[in-house]
């Protein structure tokens, strides 16, 4: 076949109608285009362009900016990184990163919806040094108290563990900080599902809409949890100061020398916070209360009423939850037996 007969055969093809069978598809043109992929993106976590190994102290701020991944699985691995790292650093040696920037990035996940991610925090939570923590305890008790209030019954339930942690710490600065006591009180009466103002709507001193704390079965730990953390609320409330510096003054140099500790430089920071120079006006609520006779005041006057009649009710319920409300009646028996002697 000559080269014209075959380009007369191919400009023929063009013009031909094809022949279409049942049940096949229509034939697809020559310059067909397949668009049905889909592309995916390719990331890399932890890569490295660099032939050194990175210091601890890169790896260690490296895994801090992780907890903001939108990964569960990166941010606890990083928490756990960083407790590690935290525990196993030398005696005596400063932490990677100072308190003052650990706890704003780490004080957010108190409130994270992973279970994982929030009991490996309390775990880096327990290994920072108490001494680092107290200075900060204001702006930890704003977060523990959000995490106690969650809609959720199991982030609920953990923000009881930090509290516990909290004042494990600095129980007598968080209760003397702006809010620490009546706030703290309010949020755990609150979880607890106790009303605080009138009696008559509950029955036997419950609400009636009393929401459960958890999963099936697990209403009865949770409750024993929120107990322990009102008990070590109210003994942190209502333990003796400790010894000031112009009793120990008094002690050691005795007369002439008196009050010798109250013309010294303070012990403790922002000394003068009660007075509020400098800050926005305050209500009862997120007063200090730094004596004990104004805790016990606050409490006999707000609280003692709607926590002793959950209180009764839970006992009824006898088992753990039945203990744990007895042990919370003791120490507000214990707490404010001196109260109700001068009051």
């Amino acid at each position: 076949m000559g080269s014209s007969a075959k380009k007369k055969k191919d400009k023929k093809k063009d013009f031909q109608k094809p022949k279409l069978k049942v049940g096949k598809a229509r034939p697809k043109p020559a310059n067909f285009t397949d668009t049905s992929f889909k592309s995916k993106p390719v990331v890399l976590n932890q890569q490295s362009l660099t032939t050194t190994t990175p210091s601890a102290t890169s790896q260690f701020s490296h895994h801090l900016s992780l907890l903001t991944s939108r990964t569960d699985s990166q941010r606890r691995d990083s928490l756990s990184y960083l407790t590690t790292a935290i525990s196993t650093r030398p005696t005596n040696a400063p932490l990677q990163q100072p308190v003052s920037v650990l706890l704003p990035k780490l004080l957010p996940l108190t409130s994270d919806g992973s279970p994982g991610v929030r009991t490996q925090l309390l775990k880096l939570l327990r290994a920072l040094p108490t001494n680092d923590v107290e200075g900060h305890i204001d702006k930890v008790v704003l977060w523990v108290r959000a995490c106690m209030t969650h809609i959720a019954a199991d982030i609920s339930t953990s923000g009881m563990d930090m509290l516990m942690w909290a004042l494990e710490c600095a129980g007598d600065a968080l209760v003397s900080c702006p809010g620490g006591w009546v706030k703290t009180l309010k949020s755990l009466v609150a979880a607890l599902r106790w009303p605080q103002d009138t009696p008559e709507t509950t029955v036997s001193g419950w609400s009636s809409g009393r929401a459960s704390m958890g999963k099936p079965g697990s209403d009865g730990k949770a409750m024993v949890k929120s107990l322990s953390a009102l008990t070590s609320l109210l003994r942190a409330g209502f333990d003796d100061p400790p010894l000031q510096d112009q009793d120990k003054g008094r002690m050691v140099y005795g007369f002439p020398l008196v009050d010798t500790a109250c013309h010294m430089l303070p012990t403790r920071s922002d000394t003068f916070a009660h007075l509020n120079l400098f800050g926005p006006p305050r209500d009862e609520d997120s007063q200090m209360y730094e004596d004990r006779e104004d805790r016990q005041k606050v409490f006999q006057r707000r609280f003692r009423g709607p926590i002793e009649r959950g209180l009764e009710a839970a006992k009824q319920e006898g088992g753990e939850v039945g203990r744990a409300a007895a042990g919370v009646q003791k120490i507000i028996s214990e707490g404010m037996k001196d109260y109700e002697k001068y009051a």
